[in-house]
């Protein structure tokens, strides 16, 4: 596939227009794809906000005229993946001091101020198997299943956006496909499918 890598030179004014009547009117679906990326508002805001700052940057390659959605959702799924890996090599941090200061304040002497976290964890996963098989997915066929799935990208667009050739996506939607039909089966049984 190749890509045309022309560098622009837009005015303040151009990228500006850009911006408002190309870009902009994309942050509801960004925001959609982001959350469904991480399931956690703050990190969904938090990838829109990098997106746009990376499409602000280097907004002299993209191409006037061309898929401005599908140039951003590229940019978002990359700053995604990139720090997906960037923290699965990091060990798990905890906030000693934050510790420290909830056991040296008053009424931690109740056996019922200590949470479950395994209950807190999944209280607001519960009876959601759909969303719970999604998350199950590898990063690679979670994006597919979004991307086409729940965003309506035609199989040439996920091709760009994912920086695969066409057939990688298709053999991607088929796998992910099969991966969500074997971990609903029992779920779909229960509802009567």
């Amino acid at each position: 596939m190749e890509e045309n890598t022309e560098k622009n030179e837009y005015s303040p004014q151009e990228q500006q227009q850009l911006f408002d009547h190309e870009f902009m009117p994309q942050l509801n679906a960004l925001y959609n794809f982001a959350y469904k990326l991480t399931y956690d508002e703050d990190d969904a805001k938090d990838l829109v906000q990098d997106t746009y700052m990376k499409a602000h940057r280097f907004i002299n390659s993209f191409q006037k005229g061309t898929n401005a959605k599908a140039w951003l959702f590229r940019i978002l799924k990359n700053s995604f993946i990139n720090e997906y890996r960037k923290k699965s090599k990091q060990p798990s941090k905890v906030d000693y001091q934050e510790v420290e200061g909830y056991y040296n304040s008053e009424g931690t002497d109740k056996p019922s101020v200590t949470t479950d976290l395994r209950v807190d964890t999944v209280k607001n996963m519960m009876g959601d198997e759909i969303t719970n098989a999604l998350n199950s997915l590898d990063v690679d066929f979670k994006t597919v299943i979004i991307l086409c799935d729940l965003e309506g990208f035609t199989y040439d667009e996920m091709a760009k956006i994912l920086d695969i050739p066409i057939g990688t996506v298709r053999s991607r939607i088929h796998r992910a496909r099969n991966l969500l039909k074997e971990k609903l089966a029992n779920y779909a049984a229960s509802m009567g499918y």
